[in-house]
C-alpha cells in the first residue's frame, strides 16, 4: 500500500508541476525601477526624490523588520522657525543639510561631529510681505544638491544657488511677484545643467508657468505657461497629446472665456520627474482659476493636468489632462513616479500618479496614453475614469451651482492627496500612499479678481470621510489596481513616505507621532512621538560611521495644519480655505514646532 501511494504522489506531483510553471509563467512581473534610477546606493540622500524616477527608496538596509524596534534619537535641531516644516533633510558625504520654512534659513550641520553641530547658515532674507500672499502656510520642499551646489526657492518668489561647501551665495534670481500673488515653496529639480522651477499662488489668479535657469548664471533659458496660446505654453510641431481632446490651436485660450486664461492658475508648484533616456520632464499643473467653475467655461486647459517637456527646450511632448474643466479645486502638481511595467503583455514606460481626484493613474510616459485608473479614496465627486477617452466622469449631482450648498462631495477640495509624497518599492513592488479621508461642503459664490488678493469664488467646509478617520496610509498594488493595507490615522496623513530595502516604511501623523510599519504587511513595528504635528519627508542615509540613519522634520503646519501654525480660530469653519472645519480638535492634541529628529539603531 505504501509503494501504491507514493506512485500516486508522484503521479499528481508530475500532473501539478506543469501547472503552477506555467501559472509562474504568465503571472506578469512586478513594476520595476528604471536602470537609471537603479543606481548602486552610496548612502547619501541629495534631492527629495531621492532619483529621477521619485522612487524616495533607499537601498539601506541595517534597519529592518526585526531591529527597528529598538531605534533611538541619535540627535536633534531645532530650525528656529514654528510653522509647517515640509522639507526633506538632504545628506552629501559628511554634511545634512536642512531648510526652513519662511524665512528660508538653509542650515549645515557636521554629521562627523558628536551631536552633528552647525557648520554654517545662510539667510536669503525674502521679503516679509511675501508671507501675506502664501496660499496655505509659508512652507518650502526643500534643497536639491547637485555639483557642489545647493539650490532653493524662497517664498518671495526668488531661486538661490549656494556654495554647499561654506554657504557662500553663489547666485540669487527673482522669478515672480508677488504683488500678483506669486510666491515659491516648491523643490527645484536640476536636469542638464538647468535649475528647473514653478510658481505657487493659484488661489489668488496667478497665470501658472514654469522655468528653467542656467545652473552656473541662474539666467533663463526657457519658460512656459500652463495657459494662453500655444507659443507661450511651448506647445508646437512636436507636441503629440495621446487624446483628440489635446489637439487643435490655441487650446490654452480656446477653452476658455475672452481672457479668462490669463487668471486662469495652473500653477506648477509640485513634484517634478525626469527621464535621461526620453529626456522629458513630467510636472503638474494646478487647479484653474477661479476654483467656482461657472465663470469659466469650457475644459481650460492646460491646468489640472500632467505635462512632458523636452528639458532641454521646455517644448511641450504631451499632456493628458486629469480634471478637464476643475469642479472642485483639483491640482495634477502631486508626485509622478517613474516605473518599467508589463501591460497586456508589453512593457511599458509608465508614469504612476494618486491624484488628487481620488485615482491612481497609470499612464505610458512615452506619449501620455492613459493605461488604467483605479479608486483609492471614497468617491462622490466622480463615478470613474473612461480609459478611452482618458475623461473623468463627473457625479452631476455634485455640479456647483451659484449660491447652493451642494453636501457631500468626495474627496475634499485638498484632493485625495495633496503635496505631500508616495514611496515605491522594488522589493515588494508596491506603492506607499499618504493620504486624507475627507469630504466637504460647497457654495460657489461670486468670484472677484483683484491682483494678489484670493480669488476662489467658493466657500468650503471639509469634514472627516466615511469612517470618521481623516487620513490614511496605504499599500497600493499598481498592477492589479488595489488596495493590499490601509492604516487609518484620525488626522489627515500630510508627511511623505519612505522605503527601504530593510522592508521599512516610515511616514508621520499630524498628532506627532513618526512611524515605521512592516512593508509587507503594514504592522506598526515602532513608534516614536515628537514634540509637534509631522507634516515633513522621512529620509535616511549612512553616517561617516558607517551606519544607517532615518530623518525626519516635525513642524505641523501646511495647509492641513495652518490651523496651529498660524493661530486661526477653531470657530471660523471656513479658515483656511475650509479646512479648520475638519481640523477643529489639531490644537488640543499638538503645539507649533519646528525640530529635526535623527534616529539610529543602538
Amino acid at each position: 500500500m505504501g509503494g501504491a501511494r507514493l506512485a500516486l504522489v508522484l503521479a499528481i506531483l508530475l500532473v501539478l508541476q506543469p501547472v503552477s510553471l506555467v501559472s509562474a509563467q504568465t503571472d506578469p512581473p512586478q513594476p520595476s525601477v528604471p536602470s537609471f534610477a537603479a543606481q548602486p546606493e552610496d548612502g547619501q540622500w541629495t534631492i527629495p526624490q531621492k532619483n529621477y524616477a521619485s522612487t524616495r527608496f533607499s537601498d539601506l538596509s541595517e534597519i529592518n523588520t526585526e531591529n527597528v524596534k529598538n531605534l533611538q534619537v541619535a540627535f536633534t535641531f531645532s530650525t528656529g522657525v514654528n510653522k509647517g516644516q515640509e522639507a526633506a533633510p538632504l545628506v552629501v558625504g559628511g554634511t545634512m543639510y536642512v531648510l526652513s520654512p519662511y524665512p528660508n534659513i538653509l542650515y549645515a550641520l557636521d554629521l562627523t561631529q558628536p551631536g552633528a553641530p552647525l557648520k554654517w547658515q545662510y539667510n536669503p532674507k525674502p521679503a516679509s510681505a511675501a508671507q501675506g500672499v502664501a496660499c496655505c502656510d509659508v512652507v518650502n520642499r526643500g534643497p536639491a544638491f547637485v555639483n557642489g551646489r545647493l539650490f532653493f526657492t524662497t517664498l518671495d518668489a526668488h531661486v538661490v544657488a549656494v556654495n554647499a561647501e561654506t554657504g557662500e551665495e553663489v547666485w540669487k534670481t527673482k522669478l515672480g511677484d508677488i504683488n500678483r500673488g506669486e510666491t515659491m515653496t516648491m523643490a527645484p529639480l536640476v536636469v542638464k545643467n538647468k535649475v528647473i522651477v514653478g510658481v505657487s499662488g493659484g488661489q489668488f489668479g496667478v497665470r501658472g508657468w514654469i522655468e528653467a535657469l542656467d545652473i552656473n548664471s541662474g539666467k533663463s533659458v526657457w519658460k512656459a505657461y500652463s495657459t494662453g496660446p500655444d507659443q507661450d505654453v511651448k506647445i508646437g510641431a512636436n507636441f503629440k497629446p495621446f487624446y483628440d481632446s489635446d489637439k487643435g490651436k490655441d487650446l490654452g485660450v480656446a477653452t476658455w472665456p475672452a481672457h479668462g486664461w490669463q487668471q486662469g492658475g495652473g500653477t506648477v508648484w509640485g513634484w517634478l520627474s525626469y527621464d535621461p533616456e526620453l529626456n522629458l520632464v513630467y510636472h503638474g499643473t494646478g487647479n484653474p482659476g477661479p476654483w467656482n467653475p461657472n465663470p469659466r467655461p469650457g475644459d481650460n486647459k492646460w491646468t489640472a493636468g500632467i505635462f512632458a517637456r523636452d528639458a532641454d527646450t521646455g517644448e511641450a511632448r504631451w499632456f493628458y489632462q486629469i480634471a478637464p474643466h476643475d469642479l472642485h479645486g483639483r491640482d495634477g502638481n502631486n508626485e509622478t513616479i517613474l516605473l518599467d511595467m508589463e501591460w497586456e503583455g508589453k512593457l511599458r514606460k509608465v508614469l504612476v500618479h494618486p491624484g488628487q481626484t481620488g485615482f491612481v493613474y497609470v499612464i505610458d510616459r512615452t506619449n501620455g496614453e492613459l493605461l488604467s485608473a483605479h479608486p483609492f479614496h471614497a468617491l462622490t465627486a466622480a463615478t470613474g475614469v473612461d480609459v478611452e477617452t482618458g475623461k473623468i466622469q463627473y457625479s452631476p449631482d455634485k455640479d456647483p451651482v451659484d449660491h447652493r450648498v451642494i453636501r457631500d462631495i468626495c474627496p475634499a477640495a485638498s484632493g485625495a492627496k495633496n503635496w505631500n509624497p508616495s514611496a515605491f518599492s522594488p522589493r515588494t513592488g508596491l506603492l506607499y500612499i499618504p493620504h486624507v479621508n475627507l469630504c466637504m461642503d460647497w457654495e460657489s459664490t461670486e468670484p472677484n479678481y483683484i491682483a494678489g488678493t484670493p480669488y476662489v469664488g467658493a466657500e468650503i467646509r471639509m469634514f472627516p470621510g466615511p469612517g470618521g478617520h481623516m487620513g490614511e496610509f496605504s499599500a497600493w498594488d499598481i498592477r492589479q489596481g488595489r488596495e493590499l493595507w490601509t492604516i487609518n490615522e484620525r488626522f489627515p496623513v500630510w508627511s511623505g513616505a519612505l522605503a527601504t530595502a530593510g522592508d521599512v516604511v516610515f511616514y508621520g501623523t499630524m498628532d506627532g507621532w513618526f512611524k515605521a510599519v512592516h512593508a509587507r504587511t503594514g504592522e506598526v513595528l515602532w513608534q516614536f512621538k515628537t514634540s509637534s504635528g509631522i507634516v515633513g519627508q522621512p529620509t535616511t542615509y549612512r553616517g561617516p560611521d558607517g551606519r544607517q540613519y532615518v530623518a525626519i522634520l516635525s513642524g505641523v503646519g501646511g495647509w492641513a495644519g495652518s490651523i496651529v501654525s498660524g493661530d486661526l480660530d477653531p470657530r471660523d469653519g471656513t479658515a483656511a480655505l475650509g479646512f479648520v472645519n475638519a481640523m477643529r480638535d489639531l490644537k488640543n492634541v499638538t503645539a507649533k514646532g519646528g525640530t529635526l529628529h535623527v534616529f539610529k539603531l543602538p
